[in-house]
């Protein structure tokens, strides 16, 4: 999943949230060095990276992506989830799409200093161009892959995959939304375990 999906799959707890948010730059063991909540955090985004790798919805959508654009499927795959979790919003939050964001870029900002130099050189580029809410367009998403697509030095080609979320929009609108249902109770469930395990 990709980023408003891992927040808001972390419940109320802030740290928890950023914690998960930040977990792709914490190798290892190194998750130990932050506090508890932080720790819950970067385990939670571990275990729903795994359940959702293996998930046999999200493999019906990457492999509608494969051939073209190989492992680099997953990724667009991901971001793909987060339209549709932003287009759907009200589905899952009583919180505008808008306060909800606003308020985690509070957050961020509130505890800058805890945030790892990627994240925090990251931030501004986020903060100006709102890449959470402008999930919820095509247009928005056509920015993200067209970024993403920079990043690999144009080798992917992330960004022709509008094409295909255009061609075969209601299939994965579909997939997302019989998967994610699943991925909240498993996030749920997994976010209690956590919490419990590391607290006693």
């Amino acid at each position: 999943m990709n980023y408003l999906a891992h927040i808001y799959l972390s419940g109320e707890n802030d740290l928890v949230t950023i914690g998960n948010f930040i977990a792709d730059g914490i190798k290892g063991k190194a998750y130990k060095e932050h506090q508890k909540e932080i720790q819950i955090g970067i385990l939670l985004h571990r275990h729903i990276d795994t359940f959702t790798d293996a998930h046999k919805t999200v493999r019906q959508s990457t492999k509608r992506l494969h051939k073209k654009y190989g492992h680099y499927s997953g990724v667009i795959v991901d971001i793909l989830y987060d339209h549709f979790l932003a287009k759907n919003w009200s589905r899952y939050s009583d919180l505008p799409l808008s306060n909800y964001v606003d308020y985690f870029y509070d957050s961020l900002e509130a505890n800058y200093d805890m945030l790892p130099q990627r994240i925090q050189k990251m931030m501004p580029y986020m903060l100006a161009d709102n890449w959470l809410l402008s999930y919820a367009s095509i247009e928005g998403i056509t920015v993200v892959l067209e970024g993403m697509n920079r990043r690999t030095k144009n080798r992917s080609s992330m960004n022709e995959a509008i094409h295909e979320l255009e061609a075969f929009y209601t299939e994965f609108e579909n997939e997302f939304s019989a998967f994610f249902d699943e991925l909240i109770t498993f996030s749920k469930e997994k976010l209690i375990e956590l919490s419990q395990k590391l607290n006693d």
